[in-house]
């Protein structure tokens, strides 16, 4: 009887020594991203708005107006070339909302503000995604827009990473 109840132990135990390690493996991943968001192929742009980019406090703020996020967000999703625009929400695969709030800090450093994209599932309309980048203030107007420019072009940088397809993972079995 003591010679069944040895190779049984090793057994199990083996077997939950494999099942931890194979646990271990798939808990080192990221999260996974939202079948959504890969899949779209068709896109709204909502214009969420935020605080005026005109002034404060008698300060042009930035160059472009309020609608300045939302134009330069749209024109750099439409030169990705991914997607097809549509123009209502409920022909979209997705809706992108572009926002921009500025902070209490006014033009104060480091922080002016911050661009924030919403990424919403049209049928659901729940949230499968969220983007912020903070604008860090400058005292001229000139560095003030480069900073908006490197803000925005860093969340459309995570958007179209975030998007990218998963790299394949790496077969453990060498032929």
């Amino acid at each position: 009887m003591k010679a069944f109840k040895l190779p049984a132990f090793c057994l199990i135990f083996a077997i939950l020594g494999l099942l931890q390690l194979v646990s271990a493996q798939q808990s080192k991943g990221e999260a996974p991203v939202p079948a959504q968001i890969g899949a779209a192929q068709k896109v709204f742009i909502s214009n969420a708005g935020g605080a005026t980019l005109e002034t404060v406090i008698d300060q042009t703020i930035f160059h472009g107006g309020p609608d300045r996020p939302y134009n330069q967000f749209y024109a750099a999703v439409k030169n990705w070339g991914r997607f097809e625009f549509v123009s209502s929400p409920a022909d979209a695969d997705m809706v992108l909302e572009i926002s921009w709030a500025l902070t209490d800090a006014g033009l104060r450093l480091p922080v002016l503000g911050q661009v924030r994209l919403v990424i919403i599932d049209p049928k659901t309309h729940i949230t499968l995604w969220n983007i912020t980048e903070y604008v860090q203030g400058a005292l001229l107007l000139g560095n003030r827009d480069k900073n908006f420019d490197q803000a925005m072009n860093t969340v459309v940088a995570r958007m179209k990473a975030l998007m990218a397809p998963p790299a394949p993972m790496a077969d453990p079995v060498q032929k």
